[in-house]
């Protein structure tokens, strides 16, 4: 699938870096070192403004080796970008660890997956189709 992308950053287009990797790394793009104080969170930016085809989504998401070596992750997981939205792709990073973390120029900081969606139309009814699982939720079927 061809999508359109704008790079306003000094960095290469979003890549996979393996055959079969579901996302692409995103770069943050600097003037100066960005820095995370520990349950500090930040609007990362990343030069990159995409326009995806309708009933597609972009999702940006946390890259997992910042995840568990610097807790390092994105407050809201997955973020979307929609087909329609034309700005700058902003990065909402948050520092879960103990320590300051720099974000520097061209780091990879997330991953974004497209994906497709359905759109749905609701149908109002008063009750449900009943399942084996039924209201079960939250723990219901234990450890």
């Amino acid at each position: 699938m061809k999508v359109k992308i704008v790079n306003k950053s000094h960095h290469p287009l979003p890549q996979y870096q393996t055959a079969l990797s579901a996302g692409m790394d995103i770069r943050a793009n600097l003037t100066e070192p960005v820095v995370l104080q520990p349950l500090e969170r930040k609007l990362v930016p990343t030069g990159l403004y995409i326009s995806l085809p309708e009933g597609y989504e972009a999702q940006m998401r946390p890259r997992s080796g910042l995840a568990v070596k610097h807790g390092i992750t994105l407050l809201n997981t997955p973020g979307t970008i929609d087909a329609d939205y034309r700005g700058e792709i902003g990065i909402i990073l948050v520092n879960l660890s103990s320590e300051p973390f720099v974000v520097n120029d061209g780091e990879r900081i997330c991953q974004m997956v497209i994906a497709s969606h359905a759109k749905v139309e609701w149908q109002l009814e008063e009750t449900l189709d009943a399942t084996e699982r039924g209201a079960g939720g939250f723990g219901h079927t234990g450890k």
